[in-house]
């Protein structure tokens, strides 16, 4: 199994900072030492490919640090050379893993998932929408006729949800925190909102009940937004899932996806514990139940 990455691109943050740059280089460290997989440095994604999903406008001020400056406080990251790369790579390496995906039945990237960046805007910590990218890449060349998104982060997808709304050939599913980021949420395909506090049984049902809604849209394609910030751990995430609860979801979905044939594309998500190690194991995990699955 390949594995895209992106943590060889630094971006400057201030003291104090609460994203957690550091835990991608972590996830693939703890990787490398399971054995078993291999890792490939995502390439640079082209801006044209970005416009199928973003304003040229605004993909142009980005790359030339030209954003007006209430832009970058709603990103949450100062702007800097080094975020341009991050965020090419990050985005190259969800369109690395579609075509893994296609290929082989699996693709993961070690990075994205930013379903917060609307069509002329990023929010969140999210530049540019990675798995809006992809999906609108694949559509415009024709090779799938519909997709889907399985977004389990505990924010709602809402850039995702906001960029599809009017295209029906792309069925989003958002599973999140009824009280949590963002404040205004968007409509996704199906949307379900869980209270504060929910725990794994409560969580899989859901998840469950939401899957056969997935499968007879019958995509081409899944994208699974894999964000683990929905651990009891999280600073951010007001939920109270397990380790075990995550190995389960993901599990579901991905065994669910590998019975029926149908491509699936992975991609990170937030993930918000400190000290980090929670975050780190759980992300790992992801893939290392992909994995097995095989």
């Amino acid at each position: 199994m390949t594995l895209y990455y992106a943590d060889c691109y630094a971006i400057p943050l201030p003291p104090g900072h609460k994203f957690p740059m550091e835990k991608y280089r972590l996830v693939r460290d703890r990787l490398a030492a399971c054995g078993g997989f291999q890792f490939s440095e995502a390439p640079f994604a082209d801006p044209a490919v970005i416009a199928l999903a973003h304003d040229p406008g605004y993909v142009s001020a980005f790359l030339d640090g030209t954003l007006e400056p209430a832009i970058v406080r709603r990103i949450g990251f100062p702007w800097s050379e080094g975020l341009v790369r991050r965020t090419l790579a990050s985005v190259g390496g969800t369109l690395m893993a579609a075509e893994d995906a296609l290929r082989r039945g699996f693709g993961g990237n070690l990075a994205g998932g930013t379903h917060h960046a609307l069509y002329d805007t990023g929010a969140g910590f999210c530049v540019f929408n990675d798995i809006a990218v992809a999906i609108r890449r694949l559509l415009h060349e024709g090779r799938v006729e519909r997709a889907a998104v399985v977004d389990l982060d505990v924010h709602q997808g809402d850039g995702t949800a906001a960029l599809f709304a009017s295209d029906r050939r792309v069925l989003t599913l958002s599973i999140h925190g009824r009280n949590n980021f963002p404040l205004r949420k968007q409509r996704s395909t199906i949307d379900i909102e869980l209270d504060d506090g929910t725990e794994d049984a409560a969580y899989l049902a859901a998840l469950a009940g939401a899957l056969p809604r997935v499968f007879a849209f019958e995509p081409d394609i899944v994208f699974f937004q894999t964000g683990v910030d929905a651990l009891a751990t999280d600073t951010l995430g007001r939920l109270a899932l397990t380790h075990d609860g995550l190995r389960a979801r993901d599990r579901m979905v991905i065994g669910h996806c590998r019975e029926r044939g149908i491509p699936l594309a992975a991609t990170l998500g937030g993930g918000y514990s400190k000290p980090i190690d929670p975050t780190v194991e759980a992300h790992a995990n992801t893939f290392r139940v992909a994995a097995r699955i095989g």
